[in-house]
C-alpha cells in the first residue's frame, strides 16, 4: 500500500521490482505521485516495463517501424512474392525492400481489403471491416462514395470513418465506429508516436479526420484526404480538400513529397531517441497512389539513351510516360525505406532495437490503366487490381524484420490478414494488459515470427457491399462481394446476382479456372462458413431494388448461378 506522507494527495509508491548495484546492493524503486488522476499516466508505463517473472525489469521494448504504402501491387517490386521472379518484379527497382527482405521474413500470403479506408481503419482497431462497416473510402461528412449500386439497393455503411472512442461527440459517432486505437495504446504504455504520411481514417469535420486524437503525439501530414493533389513542390502539394499540409518549407527546395514525408520523420525520431523513450512511427506513405507526378531523381533509370521508356518484357513495349512516372514513384518510396533503415543503423543500439514492418493497403491499380491490358499487365500473375475481389486486389507485399528473433532471407508462407498487425504490434511491444471498446478481430502473427516452422490456420474474409466506381465488370471481380479463403480456396459472392465463384490459388495464381460449376458441394460448405462469419460480424447487406427485400445470404442460395 502507499505510504502517506502527510500532504493531501502526494504518494509515495514502493515497486517490488529491485535494482542490483555492481557491489550486490539492492535499492528499491519508488515513484512520488502528487495526484492520484496521474497514478495511472505516471505508473502505467513503467509497470508495464516490470517483468511478472522474479520482478526483474523486462526487456527493453523494441521500437516499431510500422511502413505502409498505399496501392502498391503484389508485384511491383523487385522482391518476388511468388515462386519465381515475373516480369514486373524485373521492371522494378526496390533495392531497400531486398535489403530489408534480405535481413527479415517476406510473408507470401499477406492479405488486405480491395480498398483504402477499410484496410487502414482495420489496421488502427483490429477489427475486420465487417465488423467495422466502413467498407468503402471516406471523405466528406455524410456523403457516400459508392458508384450506382445496380440492382442493389446499397447499405448504410459506416461513411464517417473510425472515431476515437473517448471525447467525441454525437456529430462524430454518426455513421461512424468509435475504437480504441493502436496508437493510443501504445501512447498509454509509454511509446512515442508518429503519424507520417497519408491518414484517411475519417471524415473531414470529425475528430477521427485527425491523428493526433487517436493517440499519435506527432502528426506529419495526415488527413482526411486518401490522396496528394500534387507530389510536386512547386504545386505546394496541392490546393484543396487533397492539399497535403505542413510542409510549406519545403515548397522552394522542389523536394518530392514522399522525401518531404521522409526527411520529417526523421526530424521527428530524433526526439524520442534522445530521450530513451520507445517509438512507434506509423510511416504511412501517399506514394505510389495517383497521381503519377514525375519523380525526376529516378525517372531516367526507366529511360534508355534518347530519354524514351526502356522496352518493357511484361509489355512488350517500351514504357510510356505514366509508367515512366509510376516506376519512378515506386522507386521513391523504396529510397525513402532505405533513408530510415539508414538513419537508424547509424545509431547501432536503436537499429538493434528497432522492428521494421512493411505493407501495403491494396492491390494495385487494375483499371484506367497507364498501359497495357486492363486488369491483367499490372498485377501479373495476379488477376484484376485494387477494388477487386481478385488477387490483385488484396494480395499484399509484406516483409518483417524483428532484430534477435526474425531469421535472415527467409520466407512464410502462413497467411495474414491486416487486421492482424493490431495485436501483433501490441505483442512485440509487452504491452499484455489492454481493454478496446472493439472486439478485436485480428490474430496475432508474433509466434510465426518466433517459429518460422509453426503452422497455423487462418480462415481470411472479405466484406465489401458496396460499388467502388464506374465502368468497372464483375467478370473482373468488382461490385458488391464478400469472400472467404480457407486454406489455398478462395470463394467469392456476388451480391446482386447471387453468383459463387470458387478458386484454388496455390493452383491458380491467376484465378482463371472457376471450379463453383465442378465443386457444387465445397461451394455450399465454404457458402455456409462465409455466413457464419459475417453473421457474426453483425455484416450488413445490401437490399434488392426489385424486390425491396434483403440480398440472400450465401448458404440461401441454391446453386452457383455461375456465367
Amino acid at each position: 500500500m502507499p505510504e502517506h506522507f502527510g500532504t493531501i494527495g502526494h504518494f509515495c509508491l514502493p515497486l517490488s521490482a529491485q535494482s542490483e548495484d555492481a557491489d550486490g546492493r539492492h535499492t528499491i524503486l519508488y515513484i512520488h505521485i502528487y495526484h492520484m488522476k496521474d497514478l495511472y499516466r505516471y505508473c502505467s508505463p513503467l509497470l508495464a516495463g516490470l517483468a511478472l517473472t522474479g520482478g526483474a525489469m523486462a526487456e527493453k521494448r523494441p521500437n516499431i517501424v510500422m511502413f505502409l504504402v498505399d496501392d502498391m501491387g503484389w508485384q511491383e517490386t523487385s522482391v518476388p512474392f511468388w515462386k519465381e521472379a515475373t516480369p514486373l518484379n524485373r521492371r522494378y527497382r526496390t533495392p531497400n525492400m531486398e535489403r530489408l527482405a534480405d535481413m527479415g521474413v517476406k510473408f507470401t500470403q499477406a492479405y488486405a481489403c480491395a480498398i483504402s479506408s477499410p484496410s487502414r481503419c482495420s489496421l488502427m482497431s483490429g477489427m475486420n471491416a465487417a465488423r467495422h462497416r466502413v467498407t468503402n473510402w471516406t471523405m466528406y461528412y455524410d456523403q457516400t462514395t459508392d458508384a450506382d449500386g445496380g440492382a442493389l439497393e446499397l447499405p448504410q455503411w459506416n461513411v464517417n470513418g473510425i472515431q476515437p472512442a473517448e471525447g467525441i461527440t454525437e456529430h462524430d459517432r454518426h455513421r461512424a465506429t468509435p475504437i480504441t486505437s493502436l496508437p493510443q495504446l501504445l501512447h498509454d504504455n509509454g511509446y512515442y508516436t508518429i503519424h507520417c504520411g497519408k491518414a484517411h481514417f475519417g471524415a473531414v469535420g470529425t475528430a477521427g479526420e485527425e491523428p493526433l486524437n487517436f493517440g499519435f503525439d506527432v502528426n506529419i501530414g495526415g488527413g482526411a484526404n486518401g490522396c496528394p493533389a500534387s507530389y510536386l513542390a512547386q504545386d505546394n502539394y496541392g490546393t484543396g480538400a487533397y492539399h497535403v499540409k505542413g510542409l510549406e518549407e519545403y515548397y522552394a527546395k522542389g523536394t518530392f513529397l514522399t522525401e518531404a514525408l521522409t526527411l520529417e520523420a526523421i526530424k521527428a525520431l530524433r526526439k524520442p531517441i534522445a530521450e530513451g523513450q520507445p517509438f512507434y512511427l506509423y510511416m504511412s506513405h501517399y506514394a505510389i497512389h495517383t497521381p503519377y507526378n514525375p519523380d525526376s531523381r529516378f525517372t531516367r533509370n526507366y529511360m534508355d539513351a534518347n530519354r524514351q521508356g526502356i522496352f518493357d518484357e511484361q509489355l512488350q513495349a517500351p514504357l510510356n510516360r505514366e509508367e515512366i512516372n509510376h516506376a519512378a514513384l515506386i522507386e521513391g518510396m523504396d529510397k525513402s525505406l532505405g533513408d530510415l533503415m539508414d538513419f537508424l543503423q547509424s545509431q547501432p543500439e536503436v537499429a538493434h532495437n528497432t522492428i521494421i514492418l512493411f505493407m501495403s493497403d491494396n492491390g494495385g491499380q487494375g483499371i484506367h490503366v497507364r498501359q497495357g491490358r486492363e486488369n491483367y499487365d499490372q498485377n501479373f500473375p495476379a488477376r484484376a487490381g485494387k477494388g477487386s475481389s481478385y488477387q490483385g486486389g488484396i494480395h499484399e507485399p509484406m516483409i518483417v524484420y524483428w532484430p534477435g528473433v526474425t531469421q535472415r532471407g527467409t520466407e512464410n508462407d502462413n497467411k495474414v490478414m491486416i487486421e492482424d498487425f493490431f495485436p501483433t504490434i501490441l505483442e512485440m511491444a509487452q504491452v499484455k494488459r489492454y481493454q478496446t471498446v472493439q472486439q478485436v478481430d485480428g490474430k496475432s502473427f508474433a509466434k510465426l515470427l518466433k517459429n518460422p516452422k509453426k503452422r497455423r490456420e487462418r480462415t481470411l474474409l472479405w466484406h465489401y457491399p458496396n460499388a467502388w466506381t464506374e465502368g468497372v465488370s464483375r467478370e473482373e471481380g468488382y461490385g458488391a462481394y464478400s469472400a472467404i479463403m480457407a486454406g489455398d480456396e478462395h470463394l467469392i459472392y456476388f451480391w446482386d446476382t447471387g453468383e459463387m465463384r470458387l478458386y484454388n490459388c496455390a493452383d491458380d495464381i491467376g484465378e482463371r479456372h472457376d471450379l463453383a460449376p465442378a465443386q457444387p458441394k465445397r461451394v455450399k460448405q465454404l457458402a455456409a462458413l462465409l455466413t457464419q462469419e459475417l453473421k457474426r460480424m453483425d455484416a450488413q447487406r445490401p437490399k434488392l431494388k426489385a424486390t425491396g427485400e434483403l440480398a440472400p445470404w450465401p448458404a440461401e442460395i441454391g446453386n452457383t448461378s455461375n456465367k
